[in-house]
């Protein structure tokens, strides 16, 4: 069997009036990411570690943000190619590690619904994704409440 890692990382200013979803879910705040899909900078990211795991380029080369497709598009929807694409090609996959920055809203209360939404859409049990948060103390950005970013590590395997 061959493991393999992969990294991934996503940022996305936060605007006000647009919904906040992250890890598939939508949190109640005045604030949400901003970008050409749906924005949900947690599962951008876990999309990255996955491909990067699996040497298969970064989700802005599959799903690229000049495509009308993908505009306004549910990053759920994203995760489940990203999984087809590995399963297709003899890839397992293991864990999923993760770290959100940012001030607001507070994620720690939804933590665990993000995890069985992922657990569902991923294919692995929710022991097998962490998902932490914290701030960035109010400096640079993400403390000033401009943005959010996040981290992603993936564990994957192939017999």
């Amino acid at each position: 069997m061959k493991i393999r890692v992969g990294m991934g990382f996503d940022v996305h200013r936060l605007k006000e009036g647009r919904k906040c979803i992250i890890g598939g879910v939508e949190i109640p705040h005045h604030t949400g990411p901003d970008g050409h899909s749906d924005a949900d900078v947690l599962i951008h990211a876990i999309c990255d570690a996955l491909l990067g795991a699996a040497g298969f380029r970064d989700i802005g080369f599959h799903f690229p943000d000049t495509d009308a497709t993908y505009k306004s598009i549910d990053s759920k929807i994203l995760l489940g190619r990203v999984v087809s694409l590995l399963t297709e090609n003899g890839f397992s996959i293991g864990n999923i590690d993760s770290t959100l920055v940012m001030e607001q809203p507070r994620i720690n209360p939804h933590v665990d619904t993000m995890k069985q939404v992922l657990s569902k859409v991923i294919g692995i049990g929710v022991e097998d994704i962490a998902i932490k948060a914290t701030t960035n103390e109010k400096m640079g950005f993400i403390g000033r409440g401009e943005g959010v970013t996040a981290y992603a590590v993936a564990l994957i395997s192939k017999n």
